[in-house]
């Protein structure tokens, strides 16, 4: 029998990357719906379920994806409610790549040193990747505080993690590259998972604080998240501090997301959201 994969997707049309990579993650047959809500999963989870019989369960498995975290969440949350007993399949959240490219920018953080108690500060932080990350900094150990250029949001977002992850966040208010700057003076790592187009930090700033040991700038379109980190720097040594740039990270993000779509079908019980992500980003990471 086939490896399938039923890709629901919150969007109106599939993401084609997520498509790819599941290919290319050893899927033989990805079957891709649309548009789908917590009310409209019944037709294809049943579909997943009930076709085939015990020993063969494990060859299908469902992938949702999509640009909106909290659809995703809250689709993952309708797909599983329609298992019981042993009808069942594995299944991965992964919208808007944020647990993926989350678990990869922690794990190399990770693997660079030590996170526990370390001051971290995460610009963009409301964001699908932002909210993963300041999350997966906090599991890992963390000291985080979430930025956003509205403090009502970064309250909210702190709160959707700790109700998620049991976790605490502290929201700040960053509303321009001298607020940022202030914010970031005693910190000592440095994330940014803003949306393309802006800096949030340049590098005279970041270049001036000397608590400062390492960098993570997940976007990967000109102009830089964070002045001066390069898109390719994997654990690159800037001023004396350890950076990383999208691609940098992206190319683990990758590797992660195909390893995870190859593992879905090793049994048919497995969810993996963000810990489970991370894990795997994890051994990955230590690997390269």
């Amino acid at each position: 029998m086939k490896k399938l994969l039923v890709h629901l997707d919150t969007d109106p049309h599939p993401s084609v990357f997520d498509v790819v990579v599941a290919y290319d993650g050893g899927v033989e047959h990805v079957i891709s719906l649309a548009g789908m809500r917590p009310e409209s999963v019944a037709p294809p989870v049943d579909g997943a379920i009930f076709t085939r019989p015990p020993r063969s369960k494990r060859r299908t498995a469902i992938f949702v994806g999509g640009s909106d975290l909290d659809a995703g969440e809250a689709l993952l949350s309708a797909v599983e409610s329609r298992f019981f007993s042993g009808f069942r399949v594995s299944v991965m959240l992964d919208s808007n790549g944020a647990n993926t490219t989350a678990a990869a920018a922690i794990a190399l953080l990770r693997a660079s040193g030590p996170l526990t108690g370390t001051r971290s500060l995460v610009l963009g932080g409301t964001g699908p990747v932002g909210r993963r990350s300041a999350a997966l900094l906090a599991l890992e150990g963390a000291e985080v505080s979430l930025a956003s250029r509205s403090l009502e949001r970064a309250r909210a977002a702190c709160s959707a993690i700790t109700a998620r992850f049991g976790v605490v966040c502290h929201p700040v208010e960053s509303t321009d590259l001298a607020a940022t700057a202030a914010l970031a003076e005693n910190v000592e790592l440095l994330l940014a998972a803003g949306a393309p187009g802006a800096t949030l930090l340049d590098e005279a700033a970041w270049r001036a604080i000397p608590e400062l040991t390492r960098i993570a700038d997940l976007n990967t379109s000109p102009p830089a998240g964070i002045g001066g980190v390069a898109l390719h720097d994997r654990a690159t040594d800037r001023a004396g501090k350890v950076t990383f740039g999208g691609i940098g990270v992206g190319a683990l993000k990758l590797r992660v997301q195909r390893a995870c779509i190859d593992a879905l079908f090793e049994r048919n019980d497995q969810v993996f959201d963000a810990e489970a992500i991370l894990a795997i980003a994890k051994s990955l990471a230590t690997q390269t």
